[in-house]
């Protein structure tokens, strides 16, 4: 080759070399911002369709439609609001109990803006990535209270509960509130998701009743088959919910999403084996909610603990929801129609108190952030305080927006409605199959 022609070509690969691919904005990092955006549509996925199609196999066959509106409607509604007004009151501001006003309707975001807990994103894919998860705890509490609820109501509910509860337990958490200056360790939502929805869904389920002939009439689910896919579609939504949560593509991330899949195959063996022991057979459907219920308990430890506890996280969260699911619940006689308190609030309670067990210097960076295997025992009493404050803010919070709900429209359906089935009886649809 040419002595020139060599030149050139050195010259080309050094400029190739020395300039990156895609120019960053400001400090916003190419790879975290392309990582984040799948873990949006991941999360996004955790509602539609994965929560719409898992709770619809679930429950009956006239009722099935009813449940994937409330997912649907939850999209729509929570995600409209949390543009307006919700992000803002989250995650703007420094206030000890709520935000400003300083980002209604994204106002003053732009190219490069950021955020200080996700500065290598744009703050934008901040507000759409938080926004997820917003939805996907309002659309969980329809699980308690399904086959009876008025859709209205729900809308309403939503509506209220939104800005009542999830909103300032958000800013509290994640926003800079006086949770977050105590210290509390709360990954991907342990409290701001999972006890807000398993409170309000038990609050919802004991103020509207058990459902007609319940413990007394066959309410089987109609086709477990749509339960399992919807649980492989929330199993790997959960990857982005939990590993998404490091706001990068880091070491964090990697070590949240093993925990998580650790973590759920622990649940459904240890709910599996028990069940088996206990019932004489393992049923497909605690197969799943065991699965669940380990999602669910390492969501709040997912980025703060090694591998072997996720694990161990998981054994707990599948014997411990199936002992409440399939005795306790029984003993209190309550209708929380597909388990949302025994999985989810259950799981997110117990899960968020052991991150004060099981966090590991290790994983956080910060000797201060470690837990009881540590020998360190301040993080194990504000983990457990957080989550009796948010557990007893989200109670009063729900009790209120139900109330409110109850002003736009009759929380729950007639006799006459509920015994046709809310796919007729409030959408006016149902299904052939």
């Amino acid at each position: 080759m040419p002595k020139r022609s060599t030149s050139l070509l050195g010259a080309m690969m050094s400029c190739c070399l020395a300039a990156p691919a895609h120019a960053a904005e400001g400090g916003i990092d190419p790879a975290d911002t392309g990582f984040v955006i799948v873990a949006t549509a991941l999360v996004l996925m955790m509602t539609l369709p994965a929560l719409a199609l898992f709770y619809a196999g679930m429950v009956r066959k006239k009722s099935l439609l009813a449940v994937m509106a409330q997912s649907v409607a939850a999209t729509a509604v929570v995600s409209i609001l949390w543009f307006a007004l919700g992000y803002s009151l989250a995650f703007s501001g420094d206030g000890a109990a709520i935000g400003d006003f300083a980002r209604v309707f994204a106002r003053g975001i732009g190219l490069t803006t950021t955020v200080s807990a996700a500065p290598t994103i744009p703050e934008l894919l901040f507000l759409v990535y938080q926004m997820t998860f917003a939805v996907i705890t309002c659309a969980l509490v329809g699980g308690a209270v399904a086959d009876r609820m008025n859709f209205s109501a729900f809308v309403a509910f939503c509506v209220v509960w939104l800005f009542l509860v999830y909103v300032p337990t958000a800013h509290w958490v994640w926003g800079g509130g006086f949770l977050a200056k105590w210290g509390l360790l709360d990954f991907a939502g342990g409290t701001v998701v999972h006890v807000n929805a398993g409170i309000a869904g038990l609050v919802a389920a004991l103020m509207l009743g058990n459902r007609m002939g319940y413990g007394r009439e066959n309410l089987a689910p109609y086709d477990l088959s749509m339960a399992v896919v919807g649980t492989g579609l929330l199993w790997v939504g959960w990857f982005g919910f939990n590993g998404g949560s490091a706001l990068s593509a880091s070491s964090r991330a990697v070590f949240a999403v093993v925990a998580t899949h650790l973590s759920a195959c622990a649940g459904a063996v240890a709910w599996t084996i028990l069940e088996w022991w206990h019932r004489g057979r393992p049923s497909v459907l605690g197969m799943i909610s065991g699965a669940i219920a380990g999602l669910g308990m390492i969501t709040p430890a997912s980025g703060y603990v090694e591998p072997w506890a996720g694990l161990t996280i998981g054994l707990v969260g599948g014997l411990l929801c199936y002992w409440f699911c399939s005795w306790l619940k029984v003993k209190l006689a309550y209708d929380d129609s597909l388990d949302v308190f025994g999985v989810h609030g259950v799981g997110g309670l117990v899960g968020t108190v052991l991150v004060g067990v099981f966090a590991s210097s290790a994983v956080t960076g910060d000797p201060a952030q470690a837990g009881l295997i540590e020998g360190r025992l301040h993080l194990l009493g504000v983990q457990a305080a957080g989550v009796a404050i948010v557990a007893l803010w989200c109670a009063g919070g729900t009790y209120l927006a139900l109330k409110a709900a109850s002003l736009v429209a009759p929380l729950r359906v007639d006799r006459d409605q509920e015994r046709e089935g809310l796919d007729l009886a409030i959408h006016g649809e149902t299904i052939h199959a």
